[in-house]
């Protein structure tokens, strides 16, 4: 996530004021326990964000993985992650360095069921979705269980078009092992509420971007196109290049293989 993309600001009333004005304007959630800040209210502030910090398990087999052992590629595109607990909505905005919302973004889920335990086999409990012209996502899912030594916790990739990913966790405020685990960060905690018999959650990411991503293709042409469903595997041709596709997904304008290392792979 550590590359930049600068845009200058102009003055008058423009798409981001009125976009910052709405966040503003919006009520913040009831908090249990800690209380961690949400990136949108600083939207009015004028400063700039900072970064969502990554996270390692530590107990990674491989210590480049920060991801954990358990990461999936090839995850299906679903908001949906259906199965057995408590259900919790988790939503939130992604954004740039300067409050800028970021459309497009890639944001790929993982996590354990209610007892603790990851689906290596076949994908339960995992899936990405991409953020609206908002910047908005939201995923449909349950509170997932505790995983041996850890305290409570969702992973997640999170990729604008042409930009380095950021792997990290999303945490449970109020978590008794939250003060034991030691790969816990309290800046990477939800505000989370109970609603009836399930649980919403809202967090927002900020990419290290100082700008949003293209809203156009860049010139290319060839083979790849917008609307397809690839599987990994699939070769296609892209601005006299070809890339081989490393993750299944539907393909969308933005998201041209030179523009995505996480689903296209130059060959």
């Amino acid at each position: 996530m550590e590359s930049e993309h600068t845009r200058e600001e102009k003055p008058g009333i423009t798409r981001k004021t009125l976009f910052k004005a709405a966040l503003i304007a919006t009520p913040v959630p009831l908090l249990i326990g800690q209380v961690p800040a949400l990136a949108r209210d600083a939207a009015g502030t004028g400063q700039t964000l900072t970064p969502t910090p990554y996270c390692d398990d530590g107990d990674d087999p491989t210590p480049p993985q920060i991801e954990g052992p358990y990461f999936k590629p090839n995850s299906p595109q679903r908001s949906v992650l259906p199965g057995a607990g408590t259900t919790l909505t988790l939503s939130g905005y992604v954004f740039g360095l300067s409050c800028q919302p970021l459309a497009n973004v890639l944001l790929d889920f993982w996590q354990a069921d209610s007892n603790g335990a990851y689906d290596n086999v076949t994908y339960n409990f995992r899936g990405h979705q991409y953020t609206n012209a908002q910047g908005a996502y939201k995923l449909t899912t349950i509170v997932p269980g505790l995983y041996p030594g850890r305290t409570r916790h969702i992973h997640v990739k999170v990729q604008a078009p042409n930009q380095p990913i950021l792997t990290t966790q999303l945490y449970f405020p109020g978590e008794p092992r939250n003060s034991t685990d030691t790969i816990f960060d309290p800046a990477l905690l939800m505000t989370v509420r109970t609603v009836g018999t399930g649980r919403e959650a809202t967090f927002d990411f900020v990419l290290n971007v100082k700008g949003g991503p293209p809203t156009s293709p860049p010139p290319g042409g060839g083979t790849w196109q917008a609307g397809v469903t690839y599987q990994a595997g699939d070769q296609v041709t892209y601005g006299g290049a070809t890339y081989r596709c490393l993750q299944g997904h539907l393909s969308q304008a933005g998201w041209e293989p030179p523009n995505v290392p996480a689903l296209w792979q130059r060959v």
